[in-house]
């Protein structure tokens, strides 16, 4: 059941880039995080250079973060420039008793299990992956991939939505995604894309077998992005997670305020929801590594997802403060694109063309 409440570049490049870096960073637990961007040994190419309007809020950030890592890799995800080549896909885990991670390494899916069926959280890429990520790995769990009941697609890029039309050509699962986005979809009529289904209202909750999803519109990384608040159990415990739906940010500066605009109402919604678990699609947040350590670690050491409300709202200022160097950024671009255009120059045309190629394809 899903049901309307209150308001409260494709990925592929980007996250090839930022797994690059963790590929630098290793996956296992305990390996010391990559250098902050503007630090001495930070990995950001020597021709990214942040203008004096910009500089000032990548420095908060990086404050903000310190030494977590988590925090640091978002800083880093953040940042202007930088990038290397994939890893491996990890195995199949169970993130809390109801989540379980389903990674092609560059992007994951999360699975929600409930009493009465599993509510997927995107797709991966295509129907290669529904098959032989997403479905082996539910049954390597325990869980039976046939109780997919809901596949909630996050935005409206190939890599989310790509194994959603086989969850439901076969088991008859709905497709949930925002107007916005299927309406991109409509426009662009990319491979593998699924039927239009159900619409996800800004705010909607979706419920299976007691288990309630709010579905919140944060439009940015694409006019529609959805970000999900989860509920989920710990032993007798129970928590509240976020996913945000889609973190490379857009290149012009009104697309960058709406981002930013975006990352003001869902932390808003966050307090509200007592979150205290930081999940992503992307391995931009030191994930990939986490998993690893949750996989090794001792029964009963605490779960390296439950950050606690201060640091789930700590990731969200850091956001918060890049988004406002990238805008600082965008902005000085956009004048002295001005300032070229109006010398004759074609600067100006050509900065868009390549700002435009750069959203296009993260």
């Amino acid at each position: 059941m899903i049901r309307p409440t209150r308001r409260t570049a494709t990925d592929a490049d980007f996250a090839r880039r930022r797994l690059a870096q963790l590929a630098v960073l290793g996956l296992t637990a305990g390996t010391t995080p990559a250098a902050l961007p503007g630090s001495a040994s930070a990995a950001v190419p020597s021709s990214v250079k942040a203008p004096s309007a910009s500089r000032a809020h990548y420095d908060r950030a990086r404050r903000l973060a310190a030494d977590d890592p988590v925090l640091r890799a978002l800083v880093t995800a953040l940042t202007p420039g930088s990038g290397l080549p994939p890893l491996p896909a990890p195995e199949p885990v169970k993130l809390f008793d109801n989540l379980v991670l389903l990674s092609a390494g560059w992007v994951s899916a999360m699975a929600v299990l409930t009493d009465d069926g599993i509510v997927l959280i995107d797709a991966l890429t295509s129907p290669a992956d529904a098959e032989g990520v997403i479905i082996p790995g539910l049954r390597a769990v325990g869980a039976d991939p046939a109780a997919i009941r809901h596949v909630v697609v996050t935005h409206g890029h190939a890599d989310h939505f790509g194994g959603a039309q086989t969850f439901a050509d076969r088991y008859g699962a709905r497709v949930h995604m925002s107007p916005a986005d299927w309406d991109l979809l409509d426009r662009t009529r990319p491979a593998d894309a699924p039927v239009r289904d159900l619409d996800i209202a800004d705010g909607a909750q979706l419920t299976l077998g007691g288990t309630t999803i709010e579905l919140h519109h944060t439009p940015g990384h694409t006019p529609g992005t959805v970000s999900p608040v989860i509920p989920l159990r710990a032993g007798r415990r129970h928590h509240s997670a976020m996913l945000w739906g889609g973190l490379n940010p857009p290149s012009t500066v009104a697309e960058l305020r709406t981002f930013l605009a975006s990352v003001h109402s869902f932390r808003a919604v966050m307090r509200r929801a007592n979150v205290e678990v930081e999940l992503s699609n992307h391995p931009n947040d030191h994930g990939l590594e986490r998993a690893e350590q949750l996989r090794h670690q001792p029964p009963g050491a605490a779960n390296p997802f439950l950050l606690g409300g201060p640091r789930t709202q700590r990731y969200m200022a850091v956001m918060d403060a890049m988004l406002r160097g990238r805008i600082a950024d965008a902005e000085e671009a956009a004048g002295a694109e001005e300032v070229a255009g109006a010398a004759g120059t074609g600067a100006g045309a050509r900065g868009a063309h390549t700002a435009a190629a750069s959203h296009a394809c993260c």
